[in-house]
């Protein structure tokens, strides 16, 4: 006989929230449009909750930018 199991497999995480290792900075570049960049904190007692964190967002937003160019998020764009 089987043993029926119930548990959530999304756990309710708050999605707004940044470790204290980082800091989201917001420049403009020569044109006049503003660039988000991540600064990691290499001092910080929680750097591998940072580092997860950025690791993270640079993996989400290079798969946007890949399915917005070929169409699928894990294949890479031709060069040249």
């Amino acid at each position: 006989m089987a043993k029926v199991v119930i548990k959530r497999l999304n756990r309710s995480r708050s999605k707004g929230s940044v470790p204290s290792a980082v800091a989201k900075k917001r420049v403009a570049n020569g044109e006049g449009r503003s660039k988000v960049f991540f600064a990691l904190d290499a001092n910080s007692p929680t750097f591998d909750e940072g580092l997860h964190y950025v690791f993270r967002k640079n993996v989400a937003k290079a798969r946007r930018e890949n399915r917005r160019i070929v169409g699928s998020a894990d294949i890479a764009p031709r060069k040249g």
